[in-house]
């Protein structure tokens, strides 16, 4: 009986109505809290899902799939500004549009230009969200009857809009609203996120196929010698390389060298902060070396790119036009001495013959007579052998005796050997097939190795030979005439074997030499289809070795 007193009174005084409002409240309140929590969440884990290498249809179609958990949506939509336009990305899940212009008697344009969220419902606004027009505007295709339009902004500028669209009414409002503009916040700023890396990206790659096209090997080098990144074109002697990987060493790479090399041109870089060049020799090549400061923000040299260009053909071509500018006044010198001494020489030998002839063969004087005749004649050799040394512009190849031309060139240069006390030995084949070459340019190779021959025994004690032969070797499956000058003079040290063939490279005097004779002929040999071998011993000698191709019948190579 109490308990139903008091309950009459509680309903009567709004006490139980007061409760059940409150509960209500405290549930409605509950369930807009889930509610925000969930979209916050799913806000949460599309934002970590999208990545920024994704495109925009991928990054639309990812949202969509997630969105509906949040709000309610059939359809989104992405229009982005490209200049003075507004056009269709993205849709989903409607694929038509894309790079549709939107009118600008467009919701869409509205949103764009004006920077405010729009609502559209299509029976509370009482016409269709796209006034007839000229334009055809995409929404007229989306059929919505309610949407969200907001704008997509990044630092304060406006990069197009997002739309959120449903088949139903009324589907949008003031929550649903300020959850799409915050969703729409954190797309505009992927959405610029994605613009910046493929920007960079694109950039990246247009900077790697620019430094992967240069011909030549380009380096970036550290302070501690590592080589940090490389073009690929000397991909031979450099490995890929990781960010987990031992990085090769500069010296080690570039110049097969154990340590760091001497006056290395990295410190001065470092040093100065200024681009060096060099011109340095390695392997037998030379190179033109290029050395750049990499600078930081506060003008530290922090790496340098090294560029390095193979100029090996170059500089002999150079040697090659020094040499033959050379040889060329040589040759109109000796073509003129030649003329000059050709004339009296034929007066006394002519003389000497006619005066032999009118005396009698018992004359005691006949003697005498023979002998200036014998050694005239010799002079008269001598003169033709220069005249044709001095002839060298006919660089036609044609069936050639070696044996001859070598007779030839010892004419020309035998006194100037023997006068140092030289003995010179000769065995040549006498067999030896003829070879297609440049007679020539032959005598040019055998005149400069005989005077670096005798140059290498100038120093040396005791007796001084130099042996010069002939034969055929088999070597490498070629048969090849070979033409060796052997001497036991000083010898070359091991690690210049390499360098004597270089352009300008010479052991001896400034005034003694050029550095070009073992260079042109090595350049000569390789236009005749060979080479040119050395072996060599420090104090015991050393011996160059002319090699030929011989030719078959048919003009190949035996």
């Amino acid at each position: 009986m109490f308990d139903d007193k008091i309950s009459i009174i509680q309903n009567l005084t709004g006490v139980n109505s007061s409760k059940l409002n409150y509960y209500l409240e405290v549930q409605r309140s509950n369930e807009k809290i889930k509610i925000q929590i969930n979209r916050l969440e799913l806000l949460h884990q599309l934002i970590k899902d999208i990545n920024i290498d994704m495109s925009l249809a991928d990054i639309l179609e990812r949202v969509y799939n997630k969105l509906p958990q949040a709000v309610p949506c059939c359809f989104l939509g992405l229009a982005l500004a490209k200049g003075d336009r507004l056009v269709v990305t993205a849709a989903m899940p409607d694929h038509r549009q894309p790079g549709q212009a939107v009118p600008k008697t467009s919701l869409l344009w509205q949103c764009y230009t004006t920077r405010r969220r729009l609502f559209y419902n299509q029976n509370r606004d009482g016409q269709p969200a796209c006034p007839a027009g000229d334009e055809q505007d995409p929404m007229a295709s989306w059929g919505l009857k309610s949407a969200a339009i907001v704008p997509l902004q990044v630092r304060n500028q406006v990069i197009g809009v997002f739309v959120v669209g449903d088949y139903q009414d009324f589907t949008y409002g003031c929550s649903e609203l300020a959850f799409i503009e915050q969703l729409a916040d954190q797309l505009a700023i992927c959405i610029e996120n994605a613009r910046l890396y493929k920007e960079v990206s694109k950039g990246k790659q247009e900077w790697e196929a620019t430094f992967r096209a240069v011909p030549d090997p380009i380096f970036l080098i550290d302070r501690q010698y590592n080589v940090l990144r490389h073009n690929h074109r000397n991909s031979h002697n450099v490995p890929e390389m990781t960010d987990q990987e031992e990085k090769p060493k500069c010296y080690s790479v570039l110049w097969k060298r154990t340590a760091p090399c001497e006056n290395c041109s990295l410190e001065e870089v470092h040093r100065t902060g200024k681009g060096v060049y060099r011109q340095l020799q390695n392997d037998g090549a030379i190179f033109d070396a290029f050395y750049y400061p990499m600078v930081d923000s506060s003008g530290e040299t922090y790496a340098v790119i090294v560029h390095v260009k193979d100029v090996t053909e170059k500089v002999k071509m150079e040697a090659q036009l020094v040499h033959s500018a050379k040889m060329v006044a040589i040759g109109e010198m000796a073509a003129g001495v030649a003329h000059e001494l050709n004339s009296p020489m034929t007066v006394i030998i002519g003389t000497a013959q006619m005066m032999q002839r009118d005396m009698g063969s018992d004359d005691p004087r006949a003697e005498w007579l023979d002998d200036i005749i014998s050694c005239g004649m010799r002079c008269k050799k001598i003169i033709q052998n220069l005249l044709s040394f001095s002839r060298q512009g006919q660089f036609s190849f044609t069936a050639t005796n070696i044996n001859e031309q070598v007779e030839k060139v010892l004419s020309l240069i035998h006194y100037q050997i023997n006068r140092n006390n030289i003995e010179i030995v000769k065995d040549l084949d006498p067999g030896i097939p003829d070879v297609l070459a440049n007679g020539h340019q032959l005598q040019q190779v055998l005149i400069n190795l005989l005077l670096n021959a005798r140059d290498a025994l100038e120093e040396t004690t005791g007796e001084k030979r130099i042996s010069i032969s002939t034969g055929v070797v088999s070597e490498e499956n070629k048969t090849w005439a070979v033409i060796a000058v052997s001497d036991n003079g000083c010898g070359i040290e091991p690690d210049n074997l390499n360098k004597i063939f270089n352009p300008f490279y010479t052991s001896k005097e400034a005034s003694k030499g050029t550095g070009l004779g073992l260079s042109v002929s090595l350049g000569i040999a390789q236009s005749h289809g060979g080479t040119i071998k050395v072996e060599s011993r420090p104090g015991e000698g050393s011996t160059f070795r002319f090699l030929i191709p011989l030719k078959n019948e048919s003009g190949g190579e035996i």
